[in-house]
């Protein structure tokens, strides 16, 4: 994202700090309506010195990196301690907005709003939970449409690249 990095860090992203940098490596989905699959996967936090984190995610098919799906949108702290508030939007006609909890170095969210265009995906709520220890982030994300309930539908396990 190459913005300059010669600002002070802003003191309320201290809790967030653990995410900061690239994460990249593979993960595994399925859901109800879907078969199994598996994917390559690069996320990217970055404090740009204001009271948000950037954030940028992008994942590719295994074998010939075709793309699959993009995600960019803003993680910032919440209004009291350990709180988080997330805007993402998903290039399938939906904006997520989530709320929920970081404790040390997991950060669970859940969504409070999924919106849809005219011709976006039956998505109604998505949960996520995000777990780093020392240079390697594992998630979970779990997902609800129309007619299936919340269902686990990613996993994936990416390590730090770059800081």
């Amino acid at each position: 994202m190459g913005l300059n990095a010669s600002f002070e860090p802003h003191p309320d992203l201290e809790p967030l700090r653990f995410l900061l940098g690239t994460w990249r490596g593979e993960g595994a989905g399925g859901y109800p309506t879907i078969d199994p699959f598996t994917y390559g996967e690069e996320m990217r936090f970055e404090d740009v010195g204001d009271r948000y984190l950037l954030y940028g995610q992008s994942s590719w098919t295994l074998d010939g990196g075709d793309p699959v799906h993009f995600e960019r949108g803003f993680l910032r702290p919440g209004t009291d301690a350990g709180s988080v508030e997330l805007t993402l939007a998903h290039p399938l006609g939906l904006a997520e907005v989530g709320e929920g909890r970081v404790d040390a170095t997991t950060m669970s969210i859940e969504s409070d709003r999924v919106t849809r265009t005219g011709t976006g995906d039956a998505v109604t709520a998505l949960r996520r939970r995000y777990v780093v220890r020392g240079d390697v982030l594992t998630y979970e994300i779990d997902m609800a449409m129309d007619e299936t309930a919340m269902t686990r539908h990613l996993t994936a396990e990416l390590r730090r690249t770059e800081p």
